[in-house]
């Protein structure tokens, strides 16, 4: 489909179609991450146990992306659009109904499917938008996800503060039909092209690599990290991810190009960003439990109140995205990653150092929105001018899938320190023949937060050694 064939009222329909479609995708993603302290009281369970619920979200996203790009290419984009948008539609509808822990985990799995519909939104918009418009429209498209984290944070949480976690999921249901109406009255189909090659080996073998390795991460505490179970699971994933690499560097059609990760730059900026997107999801996993918790273990507060604590973080991720542009303006990428690195080693270390009281705890959070949102962009910016044009997509699908490896890991490494750290708190009395005995429940301890916030200033060291070896000279595109 040509763009010459599309009026411009259609073309800002298609636009905003695309863009309020990621919007709906990220607020569905984050609307629960204040509800985690919730999962664990409603279904007796972990916190390694449900961090699994972000988990098990993430890892279908990324097999999801993978795939479901090629495939639209193949058979038309608003064909598979429509149909993945059904199939998160009817994830979403039965997620509030989820009696289990297990249940409501397989019920994200398939959700995440839904994640394939981002790739081919910018697909979309990249087929109808003109070449001097098109910049524009996919920073309209990139802004809805800030947007869209910023809303789930604080609408998702005041749901489950008045109705119930369950109806999370409930008030989505209504939204995402109507956007499916509205993607099949308004959006054309495009001319498909034709036969193409699928990596489904290379992408079921990273999926299972990651599932193995944050199996390892998550029960390590409950197995015992040393026993012959624990072990030889981090040992199949490290089999499995060998596997994967030498598969996609000799595979014609593999989804991930190894020649091109080959490239210093490249390889690189891609690190920094797992530990970006890792450093992200420490904050989303841990800062609801430490507010929502009982003292001594928390402040106590409600779900509400921690997704408000939570959203100015989101807010400066908006905020700093245009800074970050100006920078790569006038000095280059490399200095805008720089500034966030320093920028989130100095909200990690506050976090590690000063969270007694929760104004420390919203400054340390803006720390760490604002450098995340410096480094994501020098890190795309580094990607498109490190890469010939026609390779610009398989860059940015590398990138995303480096990115959602870091999502992935991180809640796993949280749930396991928060689950093996813990601290005995009174949450009631009960009396037994007449006489009162105290309730008590564990909670992570301070103990848990330190090690989870070092690993936090870990990977930001790793950024910095990382980013200290990207050139400077870049192609010109």
């Amino acid at each position: 489909m040509s763009e010459i064939q599309m009026s411009k009222r259609s073309i800002n329909i298609t636009i905003a179609l695309m863009a309020f479609s990621g919007l709906l995708i990220i607020y569905v993603e984050t609307m629960i991450v204040p509800d985690i302290p919730v999962f664990i009281t409603f279904f007796h369970s972990t916190y390694s146990n449900v961090s699994w619920i972000l988990t098990a979200y993430i890892i279908s996203g990324t097999v999801s992306a993978a795939i479901f790009g090629k495939i639209a290419d193949i058979m038309g984009k608003k064909k598979i659009f429509l149909i993945l948008g059904i199939i998160y539609t009817i994830a979403i509808s039965f997620g509030g109904f989820s009696h289990t822990l297990d249940q409501l985990i397989a019920v994200r799995a398939v959700q995440g499917l839904g994640f394939g519909m981002i790739p081919i939104a910018f697909a979309i918009i990249n087929d109808v938008v003109p070449r001097e418009k098109l910049a524009l429209a996919q920073g309209i498209m990139s802004a809805t996800f800030a947007i869209g984290s910023g809303i789930g944070l604080v609408l998702g949480s005041y749901i489950t503060e008045t109705l119930g976690w369950q109806w999370d999921f409930h008030t989505a249901i209504p939204v995402s039909i109507v956007l499916l109406i509205l993607v099949y009255i308004f959006i054309r189909e495009n001319t498909v092209t034709g036969k193409q090659k699928i990596d489904f080996a290379g992408v079921s073998m990273l999926g299972i690599a990651l599932v193995f390795l944050i199996f390892a991460l998550s029960e390590g505490e409950h197995y015992g990290w040393y026993s012959h179970l624990i072990i030889g699971v981090f040992i199949v994933s490290l089999i499995v991810f060998a596997v994967f690499t030498y598969f996609e560097s000799h595979y014609k059609y593999a989804f991930i190009n190894m020649k091109l990760l080959k490239k210093r730059n490249i390889f690189l900026s891609n690190l920094v960003g797992l530990f970006a997107m890792a450093a992200m999801y420490f904050l989303f996993f841990t800062v609801p439990t430490l507010l929502q918790d009982p003292a001594p273990s928390g402040f106590g507060k409600t779900i509400f109140y921690s997704g408000l604590i939570l959203f100015p973080a989101t807010v400066m991720n908006m905020v700093f995205a245009p800074v970050a542009a100006k920078v790569i303006k006038k000095r280059g990428p490399r200095l805008s990653i720089i500034i966030g690195l320093v920028v989130d080693l100095i909200g990690f270390g506050l976090l590690y150092s000063y969270r007694a009281t929760i104004p420390e705890i919203l400054l340390d959070t803006m720390f760490v929105g604002s450098g995340i949102s410096m480094m994501l962009v020098g890190i795309i910016n580094v990607l498109l001018t490190s890469t010939p044009r026609e390779n610009a997509g398989e860059a940015t699908g590398m990138n995303t899938v480096f990115r959602d490896i870091g999502m992935s890991i991180a809640p796993a490494f949280g749930g396991a320190l928060e689950t093996m750290y813990t601290i005995k708190v009174t949450v009631g009395v009960k009396v037994i023949n007449g006489i009162p005995h105290r309730i008590q429940e564990a909670f992570p301890d301070a103990t848990a937060y330190n090690y989870i916030y070092l690993i936090g200033i870990i990977f930001i060291i790793l950024g910095f050694i990382f980013t200290a070896f990207i050139k400077k000279n870049t192609v010109k595109n």
